[in-house]
């Protein structure tokens, strides 16, 4: 991917690009903007399990998991043995994980409090080749690519490798003579939208096939089915989150963060709700961080035209 600026004479002019020399450069790219780039809290880097060593150790507090990210410069290694192996560790080593992560956050997160389904490992790298990119197009794969590029005065970008593919990486992978792959199959799972919405009649069906139409046609919005919801996310900041029940659709929009002296957060999201449909809640994280949600039952497709105004109000502050 090129990058242009906009010269004053009206003339697009090519950005220059600038190779990071070492991977370590990368590293501590990614480290210092966490938050910003994956959304994920930093645990801790070069961590030792087992004769791995694993470049950083973070938490997505979304979902309650470990997320192992690895930074990569050539092009000599497989991202699918390597992604395998490193999940196995950790699904092998759970406790060491767990001290780790209450050791460097001064926290007391148990085994239990973990998801270990939704673990995943995230490969950093300025290019990924054909080979690479083509292992990993499977629907349902625990692994993610990112290309990171450095461009003149100090520009970055961020493009994810995303599959399209609907083959199902557990039917081609043989548990049966790999452990580490065994492992992984056995304990993490990659959900699905029909996972969600098999539990729906048809009448919501209908209601839920209209709501997400609606927000995937907005800029920047990716869908990404859990465990528990189904999120929507602009760029990669999570904005709405339904939750499917027999009787009803529930939305949940974060409004932001608490802090202990009862501060909210920067940009905290209040909405223009003249009907009072939306319903506050107070929720809290394993890592003890609090804040406040809006959330609203949708049981009539009558209600539906209203939420959307609702929604896009928090999809606009973003």
């Amino acid at each position: 991917m090129n990058l242009y600026k906009n010269s004053p004479d009206g003339l697009l002019l090519e950005l220059s690009s600038e190779k990071f020399t070492l991977e370590r450069e990368i590293q501590v790219l990614f480290e210092h903007n966490l938050h910003t780039i994956f959304n994920l809290q930093f645990v801790t880097s070069e961590l030792t399990v087992d004769k791995f060593r694993i470049d950083t150790l973070a938490f997505d507090e979304e979902n309650n998991s470990f997320v192992i990210i690895e930074y990569k410069k050539g092009h000599s290694y497989s991202v699918v043995d390597q992604g395998y192996s490193y999940l196995s560790v950790m699904l092998n080593n759970k406790a060491d994980f767990i001290l780790e992560y209450n050791e460097r956050m001064d926290q007391s997160l148990r085994r239990d409090d973990v998801d270990w389904s939704a673990s995943r490992v995230i490969f950093v790298s300025q290019s990924f080749n054909t080979y690479q990119k083509n292992s990993v197009n499977f629907k349902n794969i625990p692994f993610e690519l990112w290309e990171v590029r450095r461009f003149e005065e100090g520009i970055i970008s961020f493009n994810q490798y995303q599959s399209e593919s609907k083959q199902d990486i557990n039917l081609i992978a043989d548990p049966a003579i790999d452990s580490a792959i065994s492992t992984v199959i056995s304990e993490i799972k990659i959900y699905e939208e029909a996972d969600h919405t098999q539990k729906l009649s048809q009448d919501y069906m209908t209601i839920w096939e209209d709501f997400k139409d609606e927000l995937n046609s907005w800029d920047d919005v990716t869908q990404k089915p859990t465990k528990t919801y189904i999120g929507f996310k602009k760029n990669n900041t999570l904005f709405a989150v339904v939750r499917m029940y027999k009787t009803h659709l529930t939305l949940i929009i974060s409004r932001g963060d608490i802090s202990t002296d009862g501060k909210y957060s920067r940009n905290f999201f209040t909405a223009d709700d003249p009907k009072k449909m939306f319903k506050e809640q107070d929720w809290t994280y394993k890592s003890g961080v609090k804040g406040n949600n809006y959330r609203v039952k949708i049981s009539k497709k009558e209600q539906m035209e209203y939420i959307k105004f609702l929604v896009k109000q928090k999809y606009d502050s973003l």
